[in-house]
């Protein structure tokens, strides 16, 4: 691989235990590699290799007795099919059918910690060459190592489905592997091309798959452990609440009352059972001291362009003057959001003669491990956080601060404790998706192109004051939060004068990632107001798109994105049989995405018939789970894009269950959804979050086209309905 850091030596040890012939991967060299790109690189479109912590072992490969390989992996699965991923590539360097492969998430006391976090789109684009490499590797040890215990040269010796074979005599992988005492670690060996892939490209079935159809106890909401209570904690409902104190109203009296534990800002019951511990929590009354109740209005006023911290995040040409003639101007606004995830967080944590234990669905095992040493005064070598499966992630998981008051209920009970949330704590407690705030601002040249764009945006936290530690330290390095910048440059190149300025505020309540970050609502203004200067100048919406994009490099491959779409969902700018067509496009982590959609108007009610998605992620590991995972993007952008809002009323945040909180249902799926992969890259680049920008810009443009009115607020089936009344 040209141009490729090789290794030249890893320390692999052997170890044994549960039935197995185990294989440590050691290296540090390769994945501690700083990364070599700018901050600001990184913020807007490179997604970043896989980092693991310090000098930590960060890749463990297992061969068991029934030569099968067991991957530990630094990534958790949340049902983006990574695990897949992982798997293909494994099997493709190693030598292996599928069916021999295994992955699971690493514990953090195998030494495998992601020093970042599963999110972003990065899981496969980040481990696409460090784990090819370690994979590779393995195979060229197993094969030397055959060679010397059987006397053969290593030249006459080939590997395959697990076997080294040399004439009519072969080896099991685990055979091999039962009899080293030191491993010999050679030279990374040379890649395979891909066209040489037996598994990488194709559409392979999930490896996942049985374990979820069957029901099998894999999620954090599963986790048993001989001996637990469960806990009901009781936060504070209103923002800003602290907690003073509690009075019991015969809590000692209720079936299976175990005990209150008060805590810095909680107090909880411990009961034998769930049910037993919400029955509970009910007889006590909790006293809190409550500074001040925000609302709606509140949040309005703090949230204004020219409010808060400012940063030009993007600058090339002259800055609009207002009074200047011919400017046009549109301000758009986006609301809070939930997560709204189906499986609501959790934690099961317990104390044993080798320290604490708590098991969990996380994004974040690494930071978990650390928040957990932190807070019990522990060595993170006497804390083992072990990763579930999670039902659903979406950026809600890189929370994990409910580990810490079950570690807390443990010690308290001197015994095992499961907290899980109720759904009301789950929605009141999220880390919401900001409302953001928008103007954009543009002008026409002679010739009905755009000659000026400027985008500015108020946004809370998304980014900043989060988990991730690099997030932070890029948001104080660039003094703009980098989550909320997503998609919030222009990104049409050839527009002369373009700009774009974010106002940061953090907000009384917890904000943060969201799936996609800042791309929705960022693009959703942008995406609106260039359909609307292209209906202005009285022209096509792709060809006004692709008349200010150059043919090189990014912005290339968006103008053939654009064109493709455009060909793809037989964009028309004319609507029939009351169904119009609507076109937008974005660029997020180096990955260009275009929709077009088709809408109809039915007894008021937004109907989206056809989405079309022409997505340029370059190599696609796995081309079923890209399609799958685009069209989650745009069900879960759908759903966001035309329903979902939180509320501050009185102090609270609402609604607080699902039902009163609207979401898409499957009746407002689309009847179809075409994905179309363009390989513009020769590597794989993030999936999980592009395609979710363009889907609210796209309805509002097609609704555009209905009405001849000009939605700017999400949700916007509300904001139709405002517009009808």
């Amino acid at each position: 691989m040209a141009g490729k850091k090789k290794i030249s030596r890893r320390k692999f040890l052997v170890r044994g235990g549960l039935g197995t012939v185990g294989v440590m991967a050691v290296g540090t060299v390769l994945f501690r590699n700083p990364l070599r790109r700018t901050i600001m690189d990184f913020a807007e479109t490179a997604p970043p290799m896989y980092s693991g912590s310090g000098t930590e072992p960060q890749l463990w490969f297992e061969l068991t007795k029934d030569n099968k390989v067991l991957f530990h992996s630094p990534k958790v699965e949340m049902g983006q099919g990574s695990f897949t991923s992982f798997a293909q590539m494994i099997a493709d360097e190693m030598h292996l059918r599928m069916d021999q492969v295994e992955v699971i998430a690493a514990e953090t006391a195998t030494g495998v910690v992601d020093g970042l976090s599963t999110g972003g789109s990065l899981s496969v684009a980040g481990l696409w060459q460090p784990l090819r490499e370690l994979a590779a590797t393995m195979r060229m040890m197993l094969i030397k190592e055959a060679a010397s215990q059987s006397g053969q040269e290593v030249s006459s010796l080939t590997a395959e489905e697990g076997y080294v074979t040399a004439g009519n005599q072969s080896w099991s992988y685990a055979e091999i592997a039962s009899k080293v005492e030191k491993w010999e670690v050679p030279h990374t060996p040379e890649l395979k091309e891909l066209k040489s892939y037996k598994h990488i490209g194709k559409p392979v079935p999930r490896v996942d798959l049985d374990a979820k159809v069957f029901g099998d106890p894999i999620f954090g909401l599963d986790a048993q452990k001989e001996g637990m209570v469960h806990a009901a904690v009781i936060r504070p409902s209103v923002v800003g609440a602290k907690y003073k104190s509690y009075t019991s109203t015969g809590v000692e009296s209720m079936p299976g009352f175990v005990q209150v534990v008060e805590g810095e800002n909680w107090v909880a019951v411990l009961a034998d059972s769930y049910p037993e511990a919400l029955m509970a929590e009910t007889k006590l009354e909790v006293e809190w001291d409550i500074p001040k109740k925000w609302s709606e209005e509140d949040l309005q006023d703090m949230l204004q362009v020219g409010k808060g911290k400012r940063m030009i995040t993007q600058k090339e040409g002259s800055a609009l003057d207002d009074d200047e003639e011919g400017v046009v101007s549109l301000s758009f606004s986006s609301p809070m959001g939930a997560h709204a995830q189906i499986e609501p967080n959790g934690a099961l944590a317990y104390f044993d003669d080798k320290g604490l234990t708590v098991v969990l669905s996380t994004q974040v095992p690494g930071i978990t491990r650390t928040q957990l040493s932190d807070a019990m005064d522990m060595k993170e070598e006497q804390i083992n956080v072990v990763p579930t499966f999670l039902g659903g992630g979406f950026g809600r998981r890189l929370d994990t601060s409910h580990a810490i008051i079950a570690a807390q209920l443990a010690k308290a009970a001197g015994k095992p404790v499961k907290y899980q949330f109720s759904r009301k704590e789950e929605f009141q407690h999220d880390t919401f998706r900001p409302p953001t705030y928008h103007t954009v601002k543009g002008k026409l040249n002679a010739e009905g192109y755009l000659d000026s764009l400027e985008h500015h945006y108020a946004s809370g936290d998304v980014s900043a004051n989060s988990a991730i530690a690099l997030a932070n330290t890029a948001t104080k390095i660039l003094g703009t939060d980098i989550g909320a910048m997503r998609g919030g440059n222009v990104m049409y190149n050839g527009i002369p004068n373009h700009r774009a300025v974010q106002w940061h505020t953090t907000l009384p309540f917890a904000t943060s990632w969201w799936r996609s970050l800042g791309l929705l609502a960022n693009t959703f203004a942008i995406e609106s107001f260039v359909d609307e200067m292209a209906l202005k100048a009285k022209k096509n919406p792709v060809e006004f798109r692709t008349q200010v994009l150059g043919d090189e490099g990014m912005h290339g491959r968006l103008k053939k994105v654009i064109e493709r779409a455009a060909e793809v969902g037989a964009y028309s700018d004319t609507f029939t049989n009351g169904r119009a067509m609507g076109f937008a496009a974005s660029t997020d982590t180096n990955v260009p995405s275009a929709h077009v959609v088709e809408v109809s108007i039915e007894e008021g009610q937004i109907v989206v018939h056809k989405v079309t998605c022409v997505l340029d992620c370059g190599v696609a590991v796995n081309p079923d789970q890209v399609r799958a995972q685009c069209e989650g993007s745009i069900i879960m952008g759908m759903s966001a894009s035309l329903f979902e809002r939180m509320t501050l009323r009185d102090g609270e945040l609402f609604p607080t269950i699902y039902g009163p909180y609207r979401m898409a249902l499957m009746k407002h799926a689309p009847k179809e959804i075409v994905v179309d992969l363009v390989q513009g890259a020769d590597i794989p680049l993030p999936v999980g979050e592009p395609p979710l920008g363009p889907i609210a810009a796209a309805i509002g443009n097609a609704i555009r086209r209905l009405t001849g009115e000009r939605l700017t607020d999400i949700p916007l089936q509300e904001n139709l309905d405002q517009l009808l009344a």
